[in-house]
């Protein structure tokens, strides 16, 4: 008796003819990724403002500060059931709206209250860029690409950080150093938070110019179109109708997810969900979004001028560009895990000297030259390797590694613990820092030296797989 094999159609070895379009596709939907980095980032220029015109503690700051996040998880959380239900270009559009309608929101609030409310809306929007980014950009990229394209999102993140930086340091200077001075007739911070709205109406006007995904084609019964999308994004060299036949079979045997798929096994999730999880929760608990929340108030607080610490705001944001690079370099050629490994020892180093650098007593309410320079240095290093690793493997892995069955519902819930979790480091910043800086470093170090023996035991590579052997 003999079996024959189903035949193959090629994906793996799949090269674009046009590997620009592609490029471009890839780059649209990492706007939203832009967007999710511009607006987590710029609140970062407004943080003394918003303390200085509504007279709040360092609490009820961290609140207005990290409120978003409630947004993020919510939005993290739905958008894998929204793009199943009427396409990820649909959800992408619906991200876009909410971006601007946040960032006019922002720049022109009543009071307290609505300023926050404002930024729940801009953080819905960003857990759904979040997760439709990653998402889109795996089920669009060629196997032998999408470890590249994939940290095409991570790289949006980044230089939408930097973009805000820079953005903010710029209009600072125009109000002549003051966060409250006048700028178009607004304080400085207002019209910070109110420029997302250029980057806002770019992302929706881009989002109807690039193809939905083949699999939600499919999923819709919509083969044609899937098969010209495909000829698109992976070549005509491939068999489509195989290729097409490949998706549905594994859709069709793999039944749409739903939370309810991901339980099972001894702690509640399946084991895989939890090691997406564990992937969320490191990459925040390491403090890397203090770094870009309070880092203008962090600098301040050891005696930096203002417009000195938005200047090093923006430099930490150039070496998080510079390290995404190269994550995007090694990400397919020596694997995601590697990378993983390697951010980790050195975000250790980097955070153990912030560590020791602040545990020094300030001397005319500045730190001592040399543990200044050390925390300057040390901060640049962890936010360096951070960018080359876990900046970007984890949005790469988490689009990658759960099998088709459970993606988008596993998915939500690991962006969703994202949130949670930079949530909790955001809003005990401030309390943390005026209780012991120096203890809350060693803290995110702790986090650091764990991640290393949790990636690896739990974690494995998924360098060069396509989507259907994931599971």
């Amino acid at each position: 008796m003999t079996s024959t094999a189903p035949p193959k159609s090629g994906a793996r070895e799949a090269h674009p003819e046009h590997l620009g379009h592609v490029i471009f596709i890839a780059a649209a939907a990492a706007m939203g990724g832009f967007l999710f980095g511009y607006d987590s980032a710029v609140i970062n220029g407004a943080v003394e403002a918003i303390r200085s015109r509504y007279d709040i503690g360092s609490a009820a700051l961290a609140q207005v500060i990290a409120i978003a996040l409630i947004g993020c998880a919510i939005g993290a959380a739905t958008a894998g059931r929204i793009a199943d239900r009427i396409g990820r270009i649909r959800c992408m559009q619906i991200s876009a709206v909410m971006f601007t309608v946040s960032a006019v929101g922002s720049a022109l609030p009543f009071s307290l209250y609505d300023l926050a409310f404002w930024r729940i809306i801009g953080g819905f929007a960003i857990g759904m860029a979040s997760v439709i980014g990653p998402a889109y950009i795996a089920e669009v990229a060629p196997a032998a690409y999408r470890g590249r394209l994939g940290s095409f999102q991570q790289a949006a993140i980044v230089i939408g950080i930097a973009i805000s930086q820079l953005v903010n340091w710029g209009i600072l200077n125009a109000a002549d150093g003051d966060q409250r001075g006048q700028v178009m007739g607004l304080e400085a911070w207002q019209v910070m938070l109110g420029v997302m709205v250029i980057p806002a109406i770019l992302y929706g006007l881009l989002s109807f110019v690039i193809p939905e995904s083949p699999r939600f084609l499919i999923s819709v019964g919509r083969d044609e179109r899937a098969r010209e999308v495909l000829k698109e994004v992976e070549g005509d060299k491939i068999d489509l109708d195989v290729r097409v036949a490949e998706i549905d079979h594994a859709m069709k045997s793999e039944h749409k997810s739903t939370f309810k798929d991901l339980l099972g096994g001894t702690f509640f999730f399946k084991p895989i969900v939890w090691v997406g999880i564990g992937l969320s929760v490191f990459q925040q608990f390491v403090g890397i979004n203090v770094a870009f929340y309070y880092s203008s108030t962090l600098w301040q607080s050891v005696g930096v001028d203002p417009t000195d610490s938005f200047l090093y705001s923006f430099t930490t944001s150039i070496i998080n560009i510079i390290g995404t690079v190269i994550a995007m370099i090694f990400v397919d050629r020596i694997g995601r895990k590697p990378l993983a490994l390697i951010g980790s020892v050195g975000m250790v180093i980097g955070l153990g000297l912030e560590a020791w650098a602040f545990s020094f007593d300030l001397v005319d309410g500045k730190l001592p030259a040399t543990q200044g320079w050390v925390a300057l240095i040390a901060a640049h290093v962890f936010v360096l390797f951070f960018a080359l690793s876990w900046g970007v493997v984890v949005w790469v892995f988490l689009g990658e590694m759960f099998p088709n069955r459970i993606r988008a519902a596993a998915l939500g819930v690991a962006a969703s613990a994202q949130w949670i979790a930079n949530w909790a480091i955001t809003a005990s910043f401030p309390s943390l820092a005026d209780w012991n800086l120096s203890a809350t470093y060693v803290i995110y170090t702790i986090f650091a030296a764990l991640s290393i023996p949790f990636v690896l035991k739990y974690v494995k590579e998924t360098k060069g797989k396509t989507l259907e052997e994931m599971g």
